[in-house]
């Protein structure tokens, strides 16, 4: 009895080893295909990074660049001599001082009026209740549909009717709301929990002491996302601007590229370097609010 006790003590003893050994294997196994996994993801990310970053190098590859070189044959990623001729000359022979002011006052009075309108909207949507809120919301949302192009006959009589044609006001009034950051508003508006709006109506709180106070220092997030987006858009805007303005004192950033293009040959390297003037606060921008960015489109639900 003692032997055959022994026996099945090994035996199970081996049968155990067995099994921790299959356990580690399996561990070693899924530890190393994680690994083989982050590596792919890594390299797959770098590679897209740098075909997303090369565009943004290579202008400013050709804006230091001295004119001329820009055709030698070959490809040339970095230039012989760096040289800052081609914005001394952008600078000198076009107004760009005053086209980068244009872009700041159109894009700051825009992002600003369309953040309070975005908001207000939103936040109606979401939280009042009123007869035909889901019928506004859906011919709201339906407007994202309709192209530029088709209401811009009808922008421009009624921006003539009221006096603001090549004004800064032609630009910025017809423009001053957007559909989408409506519904970024709302979503992220319903994702707030009612049991914070509720404890400050019992408070004696009304519906505009409770946007302010309430809601509004949660937003920090969406702000961000509406103020990037809607600055970004107005920034890089140029069919509207080029319809509603016509003095070339008032000429935006994009603007001033097309007539930098026109009224000189071919030349490559000041278009490049004007351009990398206009990409350049965006690209700072984004950068330096990247975190509320991606948390107001986590928190509005949009993936």
């Amino acid at each position: 009895m003692a032997q055959t006790t022994t026996l099945l003590e090994i035996a199970e003893t081996d049968l155990l080893g067995e099994r921790k050994a299959k356990r580690l294997q399996r561990r070693r196994r899924r530890s190393q295909g994680e690994r083989k996994g982050i590596v792919a993801r890594t390299v797959i990310a770098v590679v897209v990074c740098i075909v997303m970053i090369f565009p943004l190098y290579w202008m400013c590859v050709v804006a230091f660049t001295p004119r001329g070189e820009v055709f030698q044959p070959g490809l040339h990623l970095w230039p012989s001599t760096l040289t800052l001729e081609n914005f001394d000359k952008i600078f000198s022979r076009f107004n760009v001082f005053d086209w980068f002011g244009n872009s700041v006052v159109i894009g700051a009075f825009v992002t600003v009026l369309t953040v309070i309108v975005n908001l207000l909207a939103g936040y109606a949507f979401a939280r009042l209740k009123f007869r035909g809120r889901n019928a506004i919301f859906l011919l709201t949302l339906a407007t994202m549909m309709i192209p530029l192009q088709a209401i811009m006959v009808a922008q421009f009589k009624l921006v003539s009717a009221m006096g603001i044609y090549g004004t800064y006001w032609g630009v910025i009034l017809p423009t001053a709301s957007a559909a989408f950051g409506i519904f970024l508003a709302r979503q992220f508006f319903i994702g707030i929990p009612d049991e914070i709006i509720e404890a400050a109506r019992i408070d004696g709180a009304g519906q505009l002491r409770i946007f302010l106070q309430v809601v509004l220092p949660l937003c920090k997030p969406l702000i961000a996302v509406l103020t990037l987006l809607t600055l970004m858009g107005t920034w890089n805007d140029f069919a509207w601007p080029l319809i509603a303005l016509k003095d070339n004192s008032l000429f935006t950033l994009p603007i001033g590229l097309l007539y930098l293009k026109n009224q000189t040959s071919p030349d490559y390297n000041s278009i490049m370097a004007l351009a990398l003037l206009s990409v350049l606060p965006m690209v700072i921008l984004f950068l330096a609010f990247q975190r509320y960015f991606v948390q107001g489109f986590a928190r509005s639900g949009i993936k």
